[in-house]
């Protein structure tokens, strides 16, 4: 079975939900411009990238600024397509600080792209573990993940889960719909 992609940039512009968790920073630097890129709806620019890439080449971030760039530049790079380059930003953000649920969740996304669930399974669990800004996407990506790999049951509980959390969102409802739930 192919594995349903859930492309961040695709699913952030079609659904109500935001689907990606960008990190926010305060303040007018290129690092908070590569924020407010990361947690828009629209198609990110190759000058988005820049700035974030400005951003950590100047320096002067503090320790939570530098990770939240990373995620953020992660973000704008997964969505542009650019998923080795997103997972090294997500990798990166995760040598940082191993407790940044942002950045299993986002790498978890990125890993479901390149087609490898099983791993992917895992990050969006640590994600929820960490308590992530954005739970029904965990779960709906984990969902996706589960139903790739066939396991089924999971998958629906997930799908139900991500419908539970963000009710207005309509992937997860679209998806259910596709499970006959059966008592034995």
């Amino acid at each position: 079975m192919a594995i349903r992609k859930i492309a961040i940039g695709i699913l952030l512009a079609a659904g109500a939900a935001p689907v990606s968790a960008s990190v926010m920073i305060i303040g007018n630097s290129d690092a908070r411009l590569c924020f407010e890129a990361a947690d828009s709806p629209l198609m990110p620019q190759v000058r988005d990238v820049r700035r974030c890439d400005d951003a950590l080449a100047v320096g002067g971030l503090s320790n939570y600024e530098t990770l939240a760039t990373h995620v953020n530049r992660g973000i704008l790079r997964l969505r542009r397509g650019m998923i080795d380059e997103a997972i090294a930003d997500f990798d990166a953000a995760v040598a940082l600080d191993p407790d940044q649920p942002e950045a299993y969740l986002n790498k978890g996304s990125a890993l479901i792209q390149r087609q490898n669930p099983g791993e992917a399974v895992q990050l969006f669990t640590v994600a929820l573990q960490h308590n992530t800004q954005r739970p029904a996407v965990a779960h709906y990506g984990r969902a996706v993940a589960n139903e790739a790999l066939g396991n089924v049951r999971e998958a629906y509980q997930d799908y139900r889960m991500a419908s539970e959390l963000a009710p207005e969102w309509a992937a997860p409802r679209a998806d259910l719909q596709r499970f006959r739930v059966v008592q034995r």
